[in-house]
């Protein structure tokens, strides 16, 4: 147990944590090696889930900044089934992701809501920058760490992804065997939807020759001017006309239910140019040969249902499964407890992390 205090919780304990509560090695090392920090999660804390921040480093060498949730009654000696979660795009650990790992730690597991790449609170340099290949190995390096620590199981890991994210799950477990169950909840590919728009509606080579045009010259204007310049995340002022889906986004992004300083989506949004390598580098090429258990999970009602759909089609296996929730729309598997289907979540992981 030595090294589970030394090397994860001897780190920033979550300020809404009273070390009073917390067991007497975490409160002596939350003393000895850490400073409080300000705890700014958008969901409701849940008091018997322990929490705290860790860093770790992916195969670019990209620091990743994570909050790690493990269950209250942590037993010395056993090893835990553990998750890795992250999304959706453009948001940060403190937001969806976090509410997925809180609850799955309360169902017993180790879980790691974490921040990728150029975001949140994760290193990069460019920052508001997203890349399919840099956001897939993400989850991969999130799983290295995990798989390190002395209470994790190595033969017991699985990753949540959701919404751009979910994309990325899949991706992920293509390539990495170590992952033996994914969830991808509220799907989005976003290689497909950036390259062909909205239900395939722009997928047309002078489509994405005109907006490759856009991104190479704002790529030269962004150079001149030694900074670069960001899209926009959703919109501060609801249009009369906006889609469904976007209003549903505002609900979340804009408001007191899910608004967060460092999210991409609350804010200025993503770099003008990061949309460039999601047009000619699709994610979810080899979907259809991974071997690992995956579980797609997506509202009746969602604008993005087709994403999950038809990646059901091209997995193989039958421990390949697409579950659709009666009723729900797209965001409301970002945080509405009586929609997310944590139940089916927690017995499908089970039957594949045994």
């Amino acid at each position: 147990m030595r090294r589970i205090f030394a090397f994860v919780l001897t780190v920033m304990l979550l300020g809404s944590i009273a070390a009073g509560a917390l067991s007497a090695k975490i409160a002596e090392a939350a003393e000895t090696g850490s400073k409080l920090v300000n705890d700014s999660r958008v969901f409701r804390i849940e008091p018997s889930v322990r929490a705290g921040e860790v860093r770790f480093h992916n195969r670019y060498g990209v620091e990743l900044v994570g909050h790690l949730y493990v269950p209250a009654d942590l037993a010395a000696g056993k090893k835990y089934a553990a998750l890795a979660v992250c999304g959706p795009f453009g948001a940060v650990k403190e937001q969806v992701s976090g509410l997925y790992a809180q609850e799955m730690a309360r169902r017993g597991y180790i879980t790691l809501a974490f921040d990728p790449s150029f975001t949140g609170e994760s290193g990069g340099s460019v920052r508001d920058v997203a890349s399919p290949e840099i956001n897939t190995e993400d989850f991969c390096a999130a799983v290295d760490f995990l798989s390190a620590q002395d209470y994790v199981d190595p033969e017991r890991i699985g990753i949540i992804g959701i919404c751009g994210w979910g994309g990325m799950a899949v991706n992920a477990a293509a390539m990495d065997t170590r992952i033996k169950a994914t969830v991808a909840s509220t799907m989005y590919d976003m290689t497909r939807v950036t390259a062909n728009g909205y239900f395939d509606s722009a997928d047309s080579a002078e489509a994405r020759y005109e907006m490759i045009k856009a991104m190479s010259a704002q790529r030269s204007a962004d150079y001149r001017k030694g900074s670069y310049e960001t899209a926009g995340g959703v919109p501060d002022v609801l249009p009369k006309d906006a889609p469904d889906f976007v209003k549903d986004y505002y609900d979340y992004y804009k408001t007191k239910r899910g608004y967060h300083t460092r999210s991409v989506n609350s804010n200025a949004g993503w770099n003008k140019t990061s949309a460039l390598p999601f047009i000619i580098m699709p994610i979810l090429t080899r979907a259809g040969e991974i071997r690992s258990a995956v579980l797609l999970v997506h509202g009746e009602k969602a604008h993005s249902r087709y994403f999950s759909e038809d990646l059901y089609k091209k997995l193989n296996g039958d421990n390949k499964e697409l579950f659709i929730v009666r009723g729900a729309s797209h965001t409301d598997l970002y945080d509405r407890m009586d929609k997310i289907p944590f139940d089916k979540i927690d017995s499908f992981i089970k039957e594949n992390l045994k």
